[in-house]
């Protein structure tokens, strides 16, 4: 008689695994608070102080009211000055627009 074998994918998906809620909850906390410390690292190092303030103020905004529209709607403004100051420049103490 010839044994059946199983695909590992037919193991996985009848694998049964009991996870602890408190050790799930612990270790997704642990891995978006890390990754949120990282953020606010690269905030700090690549935006001036007054950017990377605001910045770090719509992200903790955005957590703490549950609504990460916050944070993009600040991160779409300062790309939007951004792209207005790339436009304009000073020229001869007017301000020019760089097509010109």
């Amino acid at each position: 008689m010839q044994k059946k074998t199983r695909s590992i994918l037919e193991e996985l998906s009848t694998l049964r695994v009991n996870k602890d809620p408190e050790n799930f909850v612990e270790s997704r906390a642990s891995h978006i608070i890390d990754s949120s410390i990282n953020l606010i690292h690269y905030i700090r190092e690549n935006f001036d102080q007054e950017t990377a303030y605001l910045l770090e103020k719509r992200f903790n905004s955005a957590i703490k009211n549950l609504d990460p529209t916050k944070f993009s709607r600040g991160v779409t403004k300062i790309k939007e000055s951004k792209e207005i100051k790339n436009s304009l420049s000073l020229k001869d103490g007017e301000l020019r627009d760089e097509d010109e």
